[in-house]
């Protein structure tokens, strides 16, 4: 861009022409994510809800292909923004750098030449014959570093240095003045390297090539603006001093971090959700497009879970159903999405759910998990229309095949639980932090093992922030001894165990270990069924392999309020309030699986009792639920 760099052309660089330049690539960006909106919430919404046919169906194709043009120009272009800021604040700093060694210089009355030597007085005396030494001139070396020359500098190729106690000033000065020059040069090739790949091919067709092209583009951008954005991102502080950053930024700054880094700020906790749904959105197209271009099991278990997301996020909402927020996604480890049914700052109710044992970011999470949260919302809105309900996958649950986790299962499994409590309580503190009301009511929820993982959140010092009640539905244990323990006081935890869902019945660890060879066998056959439940249905399946059959049933232990994690939630022992649900159909015999009971807790077809309990707490109707006796 600057061709060959002077020190001249350096000093009279005027970066806020680049910084005018980014505004109006700015501009253009922000005026594609309003017509990409009215294209999206206007036109083609309206145009599926009153027309059919062919014809609207083409034009339905036609307006869903503009939508996808204005978001890749939002995007390229929000990167060109950013990069020609992160130019100028790079150049300012190097022109800074410049302006300080030419000032000294002139302090000092020294002459800078065009070449960049600097010439300097006689100054000091003679040892010899005690006349002054004489001035002279000298260049910057290009081995010298910023704290003086460098170790290859003293190998032969320097000049003896004048004793004249004004050369090694001046020196200093040309150094610097070397210095600043080729650090601008260094940053101008690197800029418009980054630039270079910022460019659409003739002809601009957008699908999945071009999203992981793009994808690749804000990798590049992402990399050239750690100085200028990323390291101002608070990652270590509280989410309330996070949303205390938000709040201070200026609407440009804003932008230009929705635009380079919407992974880092869609899944901050602590910045407000409908901005955490504006960034996982876009984030959402990158991560669809880096995905697209990798092979792997992995890689496409995960394309298939977001392009259903994405699916959803674009279909309009169902009668009864809050809008869909993305609060967050993510392909690292096993795969991160939070999605709320309605907004969690402005609600009144806010439940969190947290899936269980087997759960990943793929198209089974897409389709079951995500559906149980709207169906919480649903339910919850019949009592409160101010209610927002979240599936919560922030952490890395244990996995299939069952094999490997029966091996270690004791330490497996709580590690787990316990990294996973920690990043529920970030989030937890994030609502607290945005929500708008003065005094909200928050529900921790947890299935299968994320009622552990929920549980092990609860015993953290203070607790889940912000958190009034606990639902546990099919779970093998928290860890606790007693409702107590999970700091909501026990009336406030509140447990579902169908009487035919055998994972509620699990037994003690020390019970498993003894019975390992059962374990490990009934494991396989969990695994091998591919059902809900996965590892702890095939733990199931080999502990009781020696009453039904060898594959499922019940087992009857010395303490029967033992469970894997510690005391039943669902036993008196436990003291939490027991919610009435459906028996649930039974293991195998009813020919639905292994463990059909276990996945039914949320789902008003199938449980409508159970779902409807739920509702009513996450609504704050905790008094109303029906009950039913603690084993």
């Amino acid at each position: 861009m600057i061709g060959v760099l002077t020190w001249q052309r350096l000093r009279d660089l005027k970066w806020s022409e680049l910084q005018d330049a980014a505004d109006g690539w700015g501009e253009v960006s922000n005026r594609a994510d309003v017509a990409r909106d009215r294209v999206s919430n206007e036109m083609t919404n309206r145009l599926a809800k009153s027309q059919k046919g062919e014809a609207a169906t083409a034009a339905l194709g036609r307006l869903k292909r503009l939508d996808q043009n204005f978001d890749h120009i939002y995007t390229e272009c929000g990167l060109v923004r950013t990069t020609l800021n992160s130019l100028a604040f790079e150049l300012s700093g190097a022109q800074w750098r410049l302006k300080d060694a030419l000032e000294d210089a002139a302090n000092l009355r020294f002459t800078v030449h065009a070449d960049g030597s600097v010439s300097y007085p006689a100054g000091g005396e003679n040892i010899i014959d005690g006349k002054e030494l004489p001035g002279g001139s000298t260049s910057g070396s290009p081995l010298s570093t910023p704290y003086g020359p460098s170790l290859g500098a003293a190998s032969g190729a320097p000049p003896l240095a004048s004793p004249n106690p004004n050369h090694t000033k001046a020196q200093a000065i040309a150094d610097r003045i070397l210095r600043a020059v080729n650090e601008a040069q260094d940053i101008d090739t690197r800029f418009s390297e980054t630039l270079g790949r910022l460019k659409a091919a003739p002809g601009l067709t957008v699908d999945k090539r071009t999203w992981t092209d793009a994808a690749a583009d804000a990798a590049t951008v992402r990399g050239a603006a750690d100085d200028y954005l990323k390291k101002d991102i608070p990652d270590d502080k509280s989410p309330a001093e996070r949303k205390a950053w938000w709040t201070s930024l200026t609407q440009e700054q804003r932008e230009e971090y929705l635009a380079v880094y919407p992974n880092e700020i869609g899944n901050l906790d602590g910045i407000p959700s409908e901005v955490r749904d504006t960034a996982n959105r876009d984030n959402l197209q990158l991560l669809i497009g880096k995905l697209e271009g990798q092979d792997g099991e992995k890689a496409q278990a995960q394309l298939a879970g977001l392009k259903s997301i994405d699916k959803q996020l674009r279909a309009e909402p169902e009668p009864g159903v809050p809008r869909m927020y993305l609060l967050g996604i993510g392909d690292e480890g096993l795969g991160r999405a939070i999605v709320s049914f309605g907004n969690p700052d402005a609600s009144r109710n806010v439940s969190a759910y947290v899936p269980g044992l087997g759960t990943s970011l793929n198209e089974a999470f897409a389709r079951n998990d995500v559906q149980r949260a709207r169906d919480t919302a649903k339910g919850a809105m019949r009592y409160d229309k101010s209610s927002a309900a979240i599936v919560w996958l922030g952490y890395d649950a244990p996995q299939l095949p069952a094999e490997r986790l029966i091996d270690n299962a004791g330490v497996m499994f709580e590690r787990d639980g316990k990294v996973g409590a920690v990043a529920y309580n970030e989030f937890m503190a994030g609502i607290s932090a945005t929500n708008q009301n003065p005094d909200p009511h928050v529900t921790a929820i947890g299935h299968s093992y994320g009622s552990f993982t929920v549980g092990q959140a609860a015993q953290r010092d203070g607790g889940i922030p912000g958190a009034d009640d606990i639902i546990l539905v099919g779970s093998p244990g928290t860890g606790a001894d007693s409702a107590e323990d999970l700091g909501v006081g026990k009336g406030h935890v509140y447990v579902g165990a169908a009487d035919n869902d055998p994972v509620t019945m699990l037994p003690s660890e020390d019970e498993a270990s003894a019975l390992g060879a059962g374990v490990a066998g009934g494991a396989s056959v969990g695994a091998s069924l591919g059902l809900v439940g996965g590892p702890i249905g095939g733990a199931v399946g080999g502990v009781a392999g020696g009453v039904v059959g060898g594959i499922a049933g019940y087992v009857s232990s010395e303490d029967e309020s033992q469970l894997w994690f510690g005391t039943d939630p669902a036993h008196e022992d436990f003291g939490a309030k027991r919610f009435q649900v459906a028996d649930g159909p039974r293991p195998l015999m009813d020919r639905e699986g292994l463990t059909p009971a276990h996945s039914d807790y949320f789902n008003p077809d199938k449980d409508a009792e159970s779902a409807r309990n739920i509702a009513k707490i996450v609504a704050g109707r905790g008094n109303n639920i029906s009950t039913e006796e603690p084993r």
